[in-house]
């Protein structure tokens, strides 16, 4: 649920929790929730055990609010648990901890947290939202979360830096459609209209997936180009060494 390695690996990318703050909200919320953090490292809580517990909220908040079309009090819920994003790093900052686990722990249930909101999402159109266009394009937001997600992964992991953020991360994804959602669900409520709020939110997290998606692969493909380029002109920089010097 996301710091840099310095403090165990949970701010080197936008968290959702710090996405929906500005800085002075957070510098705010880093004085409430630092005596809680003691207190929870006091009772020999890790951080590993606060991001699980976060990731774990979501998972239920999505699951089981949204499938049932209760997108405002799931996005409570949601929104709640995502406070663990600065509790587990606020732990792991008065722990002077660092850790790559954490960061990978991190990262990783971030993309099931992802997964289940979008999921809860398809769930309810396929079933009482009765929408199998926009259960679509939500399984498409998922899988194109993912797969951007992955394509900035395996480019570092070959030596690349993909030098591309792209017009829709997942700080921008999650932002967008949680607020849609908690706004759609006031409907319940008797405020007229708003339901279409989600349906439009998805849309353009979709499309926005998709633009980000092909600035990372058109990324990824002209630095390859670029590196191979290289490695062949440092290959043929040495042949001509060698030659040269096997005539002399």
């Amino acid at each position: 649920m996301g710091q840099p390695v310095a403090t165990r690996g949970r701010t080197a990318k936008p968290t959702l929790g710090k996405a929906m703050l500005n800085k002075y909200a957070r510098a705010f919320f880093t004085r409430v929730l630092t005596p809680f953090a003691a207190f929870l490292i006091r009772r020999g809580v890790s951080p590993d055990t606060v991001t699980l517990l976060g990731t774990a909220g979501v998972i239920a908040g999505a699951l089981v609010f949204y499938p049932r079309g209760e997108f405002f009090w799931g996005t409570i819920v949601i929104t709640l648990f995502v406070f663990s994003d600065l509790v587990d790093g606020n732990m792991a900052r008065q722990l002077g901890r660092s850790s790559r686990w954490g960061a990978f722990l991190d990262s990783t249930l971030d993309r099931v947290a992802d997964g289940a909101i979008f999921g809860g999402f398809a769930l309810w159109y396929a079933g009482g939202g009765d929408d199998l266009v926009l259960c679509a394009v939500s399984i498409f937001c998922l899988t194109s979360g993912q797969v951007v997600s992955y394509t900035k992964a395996r480019g570092e992991s070959i030596g690349l830096p993909v030098a591309v953020n792209g017009l829709v991360e997942r700080a921008e994804r999650l932002v967008i459609s949680l607020v849609a959602a908690g706004l759609s669900g006031l409907h319940a409520f008797g405020v007229p209209g708003i339901q279409y709020l989600l349906p439009v939110a998805l849309w353009i997290v979709a499309v926005g997936s998709l633009v980000t998606l092909i600035q990372r692969v058109v990324t990824v493909r002209r630095e390859s180009a670029e590196a191979d380029a290289e490695a062949d002109a440092a290959a043929a920089g040495e042949s001509a060494a060698q030659n040269s010097g096997t005539a002399s």
